[in-house]
């Protein structure tokens, strides 16, 4: 559910002397302003104009945790379930359970706020990279050149903010061989207007994630206002009266999260036997503690559904990340590749001088990692701490810090640029349920204790001679962070408010915010500066010998792919492109309607009003991953023909590298879509507002 050899930038680093023309594979997770025109020309005959790029660009949206778009001139937005399930999850209560029963607003008047959800608009890119790499002089060390690009960038966003209004990121591409200044503009109110069941959106459960054939219906549909009226929308995305066909050409536009195709070999060793272990540790553990409290009743599974929905996908995810960077095949193809490119760039003593040490300097600080690694993820990353209300303590405590100093000295996410998207996080009325916070809580805090040891020094600052579940009870029990209104309070009072406090969650974040702080520095000054100036030597040698036929790793911020609907080979049988609605009912009988395969009674009654061989998932060669959950796929008339919302198993390991021939994205049908609405739902209304537009 979240998720290209001239494969691609993975890469970046392993085609260096291959011929094949860009055009050859369907790889690529291209920026609007970098889009591959003349390949998707001589591919699929289709001229990309940039009056047809700023339409898709500005119908296309960003939620906090993946993408959608505009379907309607009155804001009706497309995503998926899992993007607005925590909103649902939310406004759900033990006496109405909208993820059970799901929810459909027949009129504006009945559509649910969503306090917390917000979305971005992407309204500009501007290329400041001349202006962030002035800021390195001549002699400076990695940590000084890094800060001094920092530096630069946070008075760029809060130049751009304080002129335009829109939020201003500087967005790092290239492993920092380019950056670029993307403005948003944001809205959030947003109302919800249609979600199926969760067990409709989820049909399969966790044995069919990331595998195909598939048969779910993960959509939802919000509307988005402005100034207490929905809002008028020029773009949006027309929805496709005949859907899409076999072998046709497709776009998907959104953010997709990150990708590692331009990493090292070094760099992937290091993700593969150190880092990602480490995360897939911490999220079994959590997993464990999910399932326990779930297994308590029928309140307590609704209230952590959603959470554990998102563990089971990251641990898919992660063991699919170690399966293919564990495979003999894939790494020997990418020593072989980044070999090649290093071998090109010897001969030349000036290229050998400047681009020739940053393999060695980026492995160092990779090896060096391992080392301090558990405590970056414990302290700096809050592996530790599974609670929001410990991530509250802790910004409250950074917030007086960090606003005492110049804006240009401070952390990031606490510069004046960003302070909305803090305060928006800070202040969340999510509901909050003690019971659940305590054996999150207890969970984390017995995975650190395992890892680092019972008798050790970490160990007992953070529990104080108490056993885990005792540490938790004592912590949510005592903490007045609940309380939307007192952490207000607390930010609005600066360092005396929070000293005066005594509140025993932010007495836990100052006991380690000493450590986590001097961890962060460490990993910024030894990994993060150090890979900023080397991997944009590898770039720069790159882009001599590619230019911009190259793309950038995925940074959540708007690409667009393109591809074909296609169907594909797995253990010597084909696989299809199109599922159909009589296939899910099917496959609810092939497993005598047991979890994950059952179907919701609403589903089983309108079954005979339901034409069943309406098309219902299908795949296509798009490059996505992680963070293109609720992304349009769209066709080059600019029509909604499908909804992004997994890739099948072979596309895990598409983070690292793309292989056409089996990487498949998988889309909700547009066709199925509006069938669900009519037949099941009876939301009439709601489809005739679609294809009224």
């Amino acid at each position: 559910m979240k998720l290209r050899s001239l494969l691609c930038a993975l890469i970046l680093a392993l085609f260096a002397f291959q011929t094949i023309p860009v055009s050859a594979v369907d790889e690529g997770m291209w920026t609007f302003n970098n889009v591959p025109k003349v390949d998707i020309k001589q591919k699929y005959g289709f001229d990309v104009t940039d009056e047809w790029l700023r339409k898709v660009q500005l119908a296309s949206v960003r939620f906090p945790n993946g993408s959608g778009s505009f379907v309607s001139p009155t804001g009706l937005v497309l995503t998926n379930y899992h993007i607005v399930e925590k909103a649902i999850g939310d406004a759900s209560t033990a006496e109405k359970d909208y993820a059970k029963e799901g929810f459909v607003a027949h009129k504006q008047a009945d559509e649910l706020k969503a306090p917390d959800l917000f979305i971005d608009v992407l309204m500009s890119i501007e290329d400041v990279t001349e202006r962030v790499n002035a800021a390195v002089k001549t002699g400076m060390s990695a940590p000084d050149a890094n800060a001094a690009r920092g530096a630069t960038i946070r008075a760029i966003e809060t130049e751009s903010n304080q002129a335009t209004g829109f939020r201003s990121d500087v967005v790092t591409l290239y492993q920092g061989g380019q950056y670029n200044l993307y403005r948003y503009k944001r809205y959030d109110d947003i109302r919800v207007v249609f979600v199926p069941e969760f067990q409709a959106a989820f049909f399969g459960g966790d044995p069919d994630n990331f595998n195909f054939p598939r048969f779910n219906i993960d959509m939802a549909l919000v509307r988005v206002y402005e100034n207490g009226a929905p809002l008028k929308v020029e773009n949006y995305f027309k929805w496709s009266k005949t859907g899409a066909r076999d072998g046709e050409l497709v776009f998907v536009t959104g953010h997709p999260g990150s990708t590692s195709r331009l990493d090292t070999v070094a760099h992937l060793e290091s993700l593969r036997d150190t880092s990602i272990p480490l995360v897939l540790r911490m999220l079994q553990s959590r997993q464990v503690a999910l399932k326990a409290y779930m297994a308590q009743g029928e309140e307590q599974n609704r209230r952590a559904e959603n959470e554990l929905n998102s563990v089971e996908n990251s641990i898919k995810v992660y063991k699919g990340q170690i399966q293919g960077l564990s495979d003999p095949a894939v790494m020997a193809k990418k020593r072989k590749a980044e070999q090649a490119l290093r071998n090109s760039i010897a001969p030349d003593a000036k290229k050998q001088q400047e681009y020739g040490s940053a393999w060695e300097a980026i492995g160092k600080g990779r090896k060096d990692l391992a080392s301090y690694e558990r405590d970056r993820r414990f302290l700096d990353a809050s592996a530790g701490f599974y609670t929001p209300l410990y991530s509250y303590a802790r910004t409250l405590l950074r917030l007086a810090e960090e606003s005492e100093k110049p804006n240009a000295k401070r952390l990031p996410e606490y510069t004046d640029a960003r302070r909305p998207a803090l305060e928006g996080a800070l202040y969340s009325t999510n509901p909050i349920y003690d019971d659940l916070e305590k054996i999150k809580l207890a969970s984390s805090l017995a995975f650190l204790q395992k890892e680092y040891g019972p008798n050790s020094d970490m160990a007992k600052k953070v529990l104080k001679g108490k056993t885990p579940e005792a540490r938790a009870a004592e912590l949510i029990d005592g903490t007045k962070l609940k309380d939307v209104a007192y952490r207000r309070q607390l930010a609005t009072g600066g360092k005396k408010a929070i000293e005066d406090a005594h509140d025993p969650m932010i007495e836990l974040a100052q006991s380690v915010d000493k450590e986590a702080r001097a961890v962060r520095k460490r990993y910024e000054e030894e990994v993060v500066a150090v890979e900023r100036a080397n991997y944009a030597k590898i770039a720069r040698a790159l882009f001599e010998q590619q230019g911009t036929k190259l793309y950038p790793d995925a940074t959540f911020t708007l690409r667009l792919s393109y591809g074909a609907v296609k169907g594909y080979r797995e253990n010597g049988k084909f696989v299809p492109p199109f599922t159909t609605l009589g296939g899910l009912y099917a496959r609810s009988n092939q497993f005598h309607h047991a979890f994950p395969y059952n179907l919701p009674p609403r589903w089983t009654a309108k079954r005979k009003f339901v034409n069943l061989r309406t098309p219902f998932n299908f795949v296509s060669t798009n490059d996505i991953t992680g963070g293109n959950s609720g992304s349009p796929t769209i066709n080059k008339n600019r029509e909604l023909v499908g909804l992004i919302f997994d890739g099948n198993i072979q596309s895990i390991v598409g983070d690292f590298e793309y292989d056409e021939s089996i990487n498949r994205s998988i889309s909700v049908d547009a066709r199925a879509m509006l069938e669900v609405l009519r037949k099941i739902f009876g939301a009439n209304e709601v489809a005739a507002e679609l294809m009224k537009g």
